[in-house]
């Protein structure tokens, strides 16, 4: 079978013509591109000395073409599209659990709410020993083997057995699958009387559903004002930012406008009343936070809504548009930039290339911005101006009003490993295991868990113990700079395993050490933050 001459004209043609809405024929008749690559081709084909994989030669030469363009035009292969697309379609089909394989047990994390596996009573601290009648427990079954045979078509049925502890015998479960939501809301808290918290993840096609739901239930419960958390929130859909900014936003208030070279300026505002117009608003912002995450940040900042609290967010201005090929595989195509409505690109530089683009992150701790507020230099050029007449800046992210330093000093090659490896996770889980009701029983719920459990000095030890038998060897040291954090950690991780990820943030937020953009948030609505910035309507 002869290689398709044509298989990156067609690419082309399709990625740019359903872009701008001219013909193949318009876009691509020069003999020096198009007809090079087919040229190419051809001879590949005719004369390469070993057999080729063809379309494997295609897709590298589709991605390495698209890196040329920028660091956010990607391909995606059909066989990894509908993964891909998962969380921001906000749902997967299969059997809903959250699960971690610990000493080659698959245990249940949690059934997720509402999903088939919660409807039949299968609940967190269950043990999966087979699945479809095959022995899973002590086989080394790992992450993705698990996933394969729980994962399915809605509608279809999968049978597992389950060891509970107080029963004498396993329990099977038939499980309908279905579809399960990915939620993008991770958590929400009343973090003090009056004061709501949430932290969104993602933007998906379902978020402004949970976000507005959960803001309800904020209100119900006397909250006045929010801290809006977006750290390490990577984006997701432009349509989902602009609708949570209109929640703040008051009636034709410019939200967000996109432009590029055949895409004309286009203006969104916001269209209706929004849950949060009054009230004071802090959004957390840092180096992971991007996209969709500075739209929000940035709309917020330049109509001096809200306060934005700590770093320099990570500078993605650049819309993507979603482009099918013939085979079933997609590219997502850069078409035009965002500005906020002061008229700033957050987009930050990738003239260095993709290495340089990608490393610039790790660049910014190296430098110090990450630590020190006067490690953080702008441009003159690249100042605009807020409803109120402060200076905001553009070209690289949205800079906070407020700077929050993250502490290293808490760090240590010791907790990484305890981190990296899932020690802590595996660890956290097989202690509320053995204690559930005991816990349950002791604490009526995460805040007054966060205020009186204690991380006693016989549980690290029996973390250690368990850390050296998965092969992390001692370190007296590492554990002595790193105790407060890995405390905090292993205590976070079983409030979530005992309630839900809300309870996992209440404690990190309520203690942290290494970031404390919570507690600045907190303190910028009482120490005359807002009456600084002149917010105060």
């Amino acid at each position: 079978m002869k290689i398709p001459s044509t298989a990156l004209v067609l690419f082309l043609s399709i990625a740019l013509s359903t872009v701008s809405g001219r013909s193949s024929a318009q876009q691509f008749d020069d003999p020096a591109t198009t007809g090079k690559i087919g040229s190419l081709l051809y001879h590949i084909d005719r004369m390469y000395v070993d057999d080729v994989d063809k379309q494997k030669l295609v897709d590298a030469a589709i991605v390495r073409m698209l890196e040329e363009l920028d660091p956010h035009s990607i391909y995606i292969p059909k066989e990894d599209l509908e993964e891909v697309n998962e969380p921001l379609k906000g749902n997967f089909e299969g059997v809903g659990i959250q699960f971690n394989i610990v000493k080659d047990t698959i245990y249940v994390v949690d059934a997720i709410a509402g999903g088939p596996s919660e409807r039949l009573g299968i609940r967190a601290g269950d043990r999966i020993i087979g699945i479809d009648k095959e022995n899973v427990a002590g086989v080394g079954f790992k992450n993705n083997d698990v996933m394969t045979r729980l994962r399915g078509k809605k509608g279809t049925k999968v049978d597992v057995a389950i060891l509970r502890r107080g029963e004498e015998y396993p329990l099977d479960f038939t499980i309908m699958r279905d579809k399960i939501p990915i939620f993008s809301v991770e958590a929400s808290y009343m973090a003090e009387p009056g004061v709501g918290y949430i932290k969104v993840s993602r933007f998906s096609a379902t978020t402004m559903k949970e976000f507005r739901e959960k803001l309800v239930e904020l209100k119900d419960k006397g909250m006045k004002d929010l801290i809006l958390d977006l750290q390490g929130n990577g984006g997701g859909y432009l349509r989902t930012a602009i609708d949570m900014a209109d929640e703040f936003l008051g009636d034709r208030k410019l939200v967000v406008y996109t432009e590029g070279r055949t895409s004309p300026r286009d203006d969104t505002y916001a269209t209706k009343e929004g849950l949060f117009e009054k009230g004071r608003l802090v959004v957390l912002v840092d180096e992971g936070s991007a996209s969709a995450s500075e739209i929000v940040s940035g709309a917020i900042q330049d109509w001096d809504r809200g306060l934005i609290v700590g770093r320099r967010s990570f500078g993605k201005g650049l819309v993507q548009r979603p482009v099918m090929l013939s085979d079933g595989s997609a590219v997502r195509l850069t078409v035009s930039r965002y500005y906020t409505p002061s008229g700033r690109s957050i987009q930050k530089s990738y003239e260095d290339g993709l290495e340089a683009y990608q490393q610039e992150k790790i660049d910014r701790l190296a430098k110090g911005e990450l630590t020190f507020a006067d490690s953080i230099h702008n441009a003159d050029t690249v100042k605009f101006f807020t409803m109120n007449k402060r200076i905001v800046y553009g070209g690289g992210g949205i800079m906070p009003d407020v700077f929050v330093p993250i502490d290293t000093t808490l760090s240590s090659n010791y907790f990484g490993q305890l981190v990296r490896k899932g020690i802590l996770n595996t660890f956290a889980l097989a202690q509320v295991d053995e204690q559930r009701s005991k816990l349950l029983a002791a604490y009526s719920g995460p805040e007054a868990f966060r205020k009186q459990f204690t991380v006693e000095a016989t549980l690290i030890s029996k973390l250690v113990t368990y850390a050296g038998k998965e092969g992390i060897e001692g370190d007296a040291d590492g554990l002595a700079r790193s105790k407060e954090l890995i405390s905090l950690r292993l205590k976070a991780l079983i409030a979530r395993d005992l309630w839900d990820t809300s309870a996992y943030w209440e404690v990190i937020n309520a203690d942290n050490p290494v970031d404390r953009s919570f507690q600045k948030a907190l303190e910028a609505l009482t120490d005359g933050s807002f009456q600084r910035f002149g917010m105060v309507k």
